[in-house]
Parts: structure tokens; sequence; C-alpha cells
């Protein structure tokens, strides 16, 4: 178990749950917790278009564990995006421009 101090004030728990193949990309499932009683799924969708145009942009793929960080990273931007706990239940979608961003951040260039 890990922990997050988000910009929203909150001191999220969360670990890593899994890894489920989808048509369109990957969902990354992780528990979170803000208070430790209660436990919630958090799920973060990376789609494969995403990804391919990143790939395609710097012409190599990126790993799977690259791609597992890029879906940490962005379970950290929802939980400092929004506002409390309880806005935790939909799932986070990771766009092109935040593959880009997030892989800049780690210097996957």
């Amino acid at each position: 178990m890990k922990t997050y101090s988000a910009q929203s004030g909150y001191v999220y728990r969360y670990f890593y749950e899994g890894r489920r193949p989808l048509r369109s990309g990957a969902e990354y499932v992780f528990s979170v917790s803000a208070d430790s009683a209660r436990w919630r799924p958090a799920r973060v969708l990376l789609g494969a278009a995403a990804i391919a145009a990143w790939q395609s942009r710097h012409a190599r793929e990126l790993s799977s564990t690259e791609c597992y960080a890029i879906a940490k990273m962005a379970l950290f931007q929802a939980f400092d995006e929004r506002p409390a706990p309880a806005r935790m239940t939909g799932a986070v979608l990771v766009r092109e421009a935040d593959v880009e961003a997030i892989a800049a951040t780690l210097d996957f260039l």
C-alpha cells in the first residue's frame, strides 16, 4: 500500500490490483481510500490510439512498465483534480495529450 497527498487536500491510500486488456487499450485497476475505512476501485483507461499516437511520434514502443507509469500518473492527476474522494467513482480516461504530457514529465523521450 502506498499513499499520495493530493492537491485537493486529501491523502489517498492506494494499491495496484492489475491490468485488464480491452479492445480499445487497457484498463488499470487500483483500490483507493481516503479514510482507510471505505475502499473503492479506481479504473484508469489507457487507450490504444493514444499510445499508438505517442509511439508513432517518437518512433519507439512504450514498455508495459512505462504504460503502467502513465496510468499511475493519470490516477494521481485525478486525485489532484477531483475535489473529493466521492468523485473518484468514474473512470480516469487517459487521452493522447495526457500520454504526451506524462511521458515528457517522466522523461520517456
